[in-house]
Parts: C-alpha cells; sequence; structure tokens
C-alpha cells in the first residue's frame, strides 16, 4: 500500500505483494463537470476517470477486478468554468473526458512512482453536530408566497420563483439538522469526510492545522447537507450562500464542522503510526 498528497488531489494505492494493482482510490478538488446527454443519469468525470485509469495503469482483466475511484475533494467554490467568458457549445462528454483524461494521466503518473509499503496501522472516529438551518423571517415567507402564487408554474421560472419556492420548502426544515463529521486514519494520513460541498479554504486550513502527515477532505461524504461556504464567503454572498436545498447551514457552519474534524484528526493521530 502507498500515499501520496500533492497540492489538492490526493492517492492511495493498494497492490498484491506479488504487484498486481488492487485498488486506487483518490480525490480531486474540482466541483462536477456536466455536460452530459440530455435526460442522463451519469458518474461525470469521476466515472470516465475510474475507465481511464485503468487503461492508464496497463491492468489486466482479473477476477476480482482492479478498483479505480474518484471522490470530490474539497471543491464548493472551484469548477472548470471561466463565468467572464462565455462557454463554448461543446459536445456530451467532451468536457468530462477532457478532465478525466488529464487526472488519469497524472494519477497513473503518481502510482508508477510510489513506494508500497507492507501494511498500515487504521483508525477512524466520527461525530455528530447539531447544527442550525437557515430559516426565513415572517417577511421573506410573505414575499415567497406571492412570488410563487403569480407564477404560472408548476415549474418556477428564472431565479426570482425558483428561490422563493426554496424559501417555503426551507421554511418546513426542522429548526436544527444532524451532520457527521468523520476521520480516518491510513498509516500517517488521515483522510476527513463531510457531508457537504466543502469550500476549498476549509480543505487548506484542515491540512494546515492537521497533526498526520498527510491530510485530505472528501465531500458529499455520509450524506448531503448542501454547500459549506465559510462565514467570510456567506458576507460576499454568491450562489453557494443563497440559502435553498443546496445551501442552508447556519453561518457558522463551517467553523463548527471545521473545529469538529480538527478534534477528531488529534484523535486519531494520537497514536503512533507504521
Amino acid at each position: 500500500m502507498s500515499g501520496n498528497h500533492i497540492g489538492q488531489r490526493a492517492i492511495i494505492a493498494l497492490r498484491e505483494p506479488q504487484g498486481r494493482m488492487i485498488a486506487v482510490y483518490s480525490a480531486y478538488s474540482l466541483h462536477y463537470v456536466g455536460g452530459v446527454g440530455p435526460g442522463h443519469v451519469s458518474a461525470d468525470y469521476y466515472g470516465i476517470f475510474a475507465e481511464r485509469l485503468r487503461d492508464e495503469l496497463r491492468v489486466a482483466a482479473a477476477d476480482p477486478p482492479f478498483v479505480a475511484m474518484m471522490t470530490n475533494g474539497t471543491s464548493g467554490d472551484i469548477n472548470n468554468i471561466n463565468f467572464r467568458e462565455p462557454r463554448p457549445n461543446a459536445p456530451a462528454y467532451e468536457r468530462c473526458r477532457a478532465v478525466a483524461e488529464k487526472t488519469a494521466r497524472e494519477a497513473a503518473r503518481v502510482v508508477r512512482g510510489m513506494a508500497f509499503r507492507s501494511g498500515a496501522d487504521l483508525d477512524a472516529k466520527a461525530v455528530e453536530l447539531t447544527l442550525k438551518v437557515r430559516k426565513p423571517t415572517e417577511e421573506e415567507k410573505v414575499r415567497a408566497v406571492e412570488i410563487v402564487a403569480k407564477a404560472k408554474g408548476p415549474i418556477m421560472r428564472g431565479l426570482e420563483e425558483v428561490y422563493a419556492r426554496e424559501t417555503l420548502l426551507i421554511d418546513k426544515y426542522p429548526d436544527t439538522v444532524p451532520v457527521t463529521i468523520q476521520v480516518v486514519r491510513v498509516g500517517e494520513l488521515a483522510i476527513t469526510a463531510i457531508p457537504c460541498e466543502v469550500f476549498v479554504e476549509i480543505g487548506l486550513k484542515l491540512k494546515a492545522e492537521s497533526p498526520a502527515g498527510k491530510t485530505f477532505t472528501i465531500s458529499l461524504a455520509n450524506g448531503y447537507n448542501g454547500y459549506l461556504p465559510t462565514k467570510a464567503h456567506h458576507e460576499l454572498g454568491g450562489y453557494e450562500t443563497w440559502r435553498a436545498r443546496s445551501s442552508y447551514l447556519e453561518v457558522d457552519g463551517a467553523e463548527k464542522i471545521l473545529r469538529a474534524a480538527l478534534r477528531l484528526q488529534k484523535d486519531v493521530c494520537a497514536k503512533p503510526t507504521r
């Protein structure tokens, strides 16, 4: 087994003692790409990455088969769109393939240069936080009801109608929700798992303050609690902070999750590693 972490992507590889690759687990801090076929259910570039990595590593078909995995890193505010310029049209899946092929080539290069070890200590801990939901005020609810009533529906058109409906839906949410934070240790590597679309600034802070030798974060793990902007980003505003089913945790949610994750990192790293 071997692990590698450079910048905002991370790779863990597992192979048999004789050298045959068993699995590669990776994380990359980029939002999903999109651009799939109409009405398609797609694994986006993550699925194509898994197929391309098998080819890049030239892993022969076997039983059990080689397993490649790509997880979503801290990508809540990182994507491949330049919002300052119009995005040119592209055939379905072209953008997914472009990202997948580049990341698969880089992952294969890193795996081929890894120094493998015979084993590693494992540990894992989790905690369930109770975080507040950003509920609308009475004035906001009255305005939302008026907007939805005037809409020609049932499909809402435009941002005003869409977010008016989201306001009414969030109003029906409970005042608080459970949020599970987890840290898994593999040798000297700590993997933090957060059930949100985590902003990259949070991932960088988790790396900078982690007691582990190497650290990376997985977004959208063990559930879904929407975007996780920092308090500073809430002050700036922007789509990821607009109250909706895609973004509803309290403004201080990121700081509370960060503190919980750092405590878990400290706990799982308390034991010596090998």
